[in-house]
């Protein structure tokens, strides 16, 4: 069921005739009336235990002024007072993003992108042919960079990446594909000879250069190795990259995300967020994590001086909010990758045991004594922990900084924690530790069954994304969408969070087990995420007081069918009671039209031909026939 908003402004006055008000009684009554009124609504309040509520007032000051019966709330409509029914859908706070890159999907919007596709190698080249030939002239220096490459997506499943099959496309450019998981990048020979890559390179502090039996590099670099590469690729111009990011953030606000944190953030990345305040074109709130490399993390005094001094140069930004501190402790689990780091080593796909159990960026010490530095400071820490053993080394470091300082409250958080030991469960809640999880990864697919089961086994796979037991154990969840490892499909998310499959799933990954309730999906990805950036008592539920950082959707969220809440739509979005999108618009309309294009754009046929339509890495259809 979905709904169309109607809307009216009380006495057909706008607000542009409230400027040239006479001062007085009157004027004073109309500051004291709502400028927007939203009834006739499903208010998804997120707070627990509250009483239900049909109709939200929003005052001149951008700030939640009531909420109750919509009868009750008519009394506070003045002149100019805009009215908003609607229909019975939901209102609820605006989604807050607790782990995104919306700077790098703006960036790879510049790019071509293989969307994930998995190929045969013929059926790659053949891609990558129609890349180059679209992008004639540049021979034999300009690069082809090509974003969104499936790091496990070579046919048949097993086949490892090497330059060799690069070297063979029609040209001498360089070529570099980058890895949809942010962990990986494969390129040609020629890229490693700009880059300098040879058999005697040694990997960096944090990275990996793969190298094959020869000793030699096989083109594919891990995490902080991809650097030596990426340091050579020429950047988009300013303004072309400023305004690729602008449609971008207006795409999320089209989705009714008003906070993200941008979980990996330097100087660049804060100049960039400078220059879209400068052109008015950042609609959310924005929490920096500012990225402390691994060689940083060894010295923590040094790591405090760099993020004050970021902090310092780029505080006047209006919509940032610092506070926040970004380590990686590990990478990706999936095979042919397997840098997660584990407590048991990964299994052959055989069920025998390997000497591989990851990649461990930090030592639990290390990782304590850094947390040490920043939480007596005032900021808080996020760790990249998806395997378990970066889990623990996150957990420990946050006992240890919690035993040194005594401090409480700090809201340290671990993401993505796609395996979790059952033993350390318990440790979230007693350690304050926030789990930021990113549950639209919680289905049957090539990534949770080929890629994964065969290289753990059953008995840890059962704690995959372990929500529920996290939950269940007292852990405040938070929600993000690690986008753009995959498109920002928010509701999809949130009903994979709920049922486990979400909308193209091959079917329910632990729901009997892990699955949340539909309330405590929505407060994870409202409350918990607002608990989670420390701005609880600024945003994140709806009550008198706090912003008016609002949406207002095409349907019922919180009672029409689970699956139906992937296809909602979000018809207004506010930011500080500011319209960030309005769906009826020009501006939301092209926003949408966006939206909808990244989510469901026909997709390389390669994918189309190996999976009859199904693109199993991002979980999208290809309709072509």
């Amino acid at each position: 069921m979905t709904s169309s908003l109607a809307r009216r402004t009380v006495l057909a006055a706008g607000a542009a005739g409230l400027v040239g008000a006479a001062a007085g009684p009157a004027a004073a009554a109309q500051r004291s009336a709502a400028a927007l009124i939203v009834h006739n609504a499903q208010v998804f309040t997120g707070l627990p235990g509250a009483r239900p509520v049909e109709a939200v007032a929003v005052g001149h000051d951008g700030r939640i002024l009531a909420t109750g019966r919509g009868r009750d709330l008519r009394r506070l409509a003045g002149r100019g007072t805009e009215i908003v029914d609607a229909r019975g859908a939901t209102v609820m706070s605006g989604i807050h993003d607790g782990h995104v890159h919306p700077l790098s999907a703006g960036d790879r919007s510049l790019r071509p992108s293989l969307e994930g596709a998995e190929t045969t190698a013929e059926e790659l080249v053949a891609i990558l042919t129609g890349f180059l030939q679209d992008t004639p002239g540049q021979e034999p220096e300009g690069w082809l960079v090509v974003s969104d490459w499936n790091p496990i997506g070579l046919l048949p499943h097993g086949t490892l990446p090497h330059h060799s099959l690069l070297d063979a496309l029609p040209t001498r450019r360089p070529v570099a594909l980058i890895g949809g998981d942010g962990h990986n990048i494969w390129v040609n020979a020629r890229a490693l000879e700009i880059a300098g890559i040879t058999a005697a390179t040694p990997d960096p502090v944090g990275g990996k250069i793969v190298k094959g039996p020869d000793g030699q590099p096989s083109g594919v670099l891990k995490d902080d190795a991809q650097p030596l590469v990426t340091r050579h690729i020429p950047e988009p111009g300013k303004a072309e990259l400023v305004a690729a990011c602008a449609r971008v953030l207006a795409q999320a606000a089209a989705c009714g995300v008003t906070t993200m944190m941008d979980a990996l953030v330097g100087q660049s990345e804060l100049a960039l967020y400078q220059a879209l305040a400068d052109a008015g074109s950042l609609p959310q709130r924005i929490v920096p994590a500012i990225r402390i490399d691994a060689d940083l993390v060894k010295d923590p005094k040094a790591a405090l001086a760099h993020a004050r001094g970021l902090r310092h140069s780029f505080r006047d930004v209006p919509g940032l909010r610092f506070g926040t501190i970004k380590v990686f402790l590990d990478g990706v689990i999936e095979y042919p990758a397997q840098t997660a780091a584990l407590l048991e080593p990964y299994l052959d796909g055989s069920g025998h045991p390997t000497d591989n159990r990851g990649e461990l960026y930090a030592t639990g010490q290390e990782y304590g004594r850094l947390t040490e530095v920043f939480n007596r400071a005032g900021w808080q820490m996020h760790a990249h922990g998806l395997g378990d053993r970066a889990v623990r080394t996150a957990l420990d470091g946050y006992a240890y900084a919690r035993r040194t300082t005594g401090l409480r409250g700090a809201r340290n958080t671990i993401a993505h924690l796609q395996l979790v030991d059952p033993a350390d469960l318990r440790r979230f809640a007693a350690l304050d530790v926030v789990a930021c999880m990113q549950l639209q990864w919680a289905a049957q697919d090539t990534w949770t069954m080929e890629a994964l089961l065969p290289y753990i086994g059953p008995e840890r796979h059962r704690w995959m994304y372990p929500a529920r037991s996290l939950e269940r154990h007292g852990a405040r969840l938070s929600g993000g969408s690690d986008w753009p490892v995959d498109p920002l499909q928010t509701w999809n998310q949130i009903r994979t969070a709920i049922d486990r499959t979400g909308a193209e799933g091959e079917g329910p990954l632990h729901r009997e087990l892990e699955g949340l309730s539909r309330t405590s999906t929505l407060r994870m990805h409202t409350h918990g995420t607002a608990w989670q950036l420390r701005m609880d008592r600024l945003t994140g539920t709806v009550r008198p007081g706090l912003a008016a950082d609002l949406i207002v959707l095409d349907r019922d969220v919180t009672k029409c069918p689970v699956a139906d809440i992937s296809d909602t739509r979000v018809e207004l979005t506010l930011v500080g009671g500011r319209v960030v999108h309005d769906a009826h618009s020009s501006a939301g309309r092209a926003a949408a039209a966006r939206l909808d294009r990244a989510t469901t754009a026909p997709r390389p046929s390669a994918s189309a031909a190996v999976h009859g339509g199904r693109h199993r890495a991002c979980g999208h259809e290809d309709d072509r026939p």
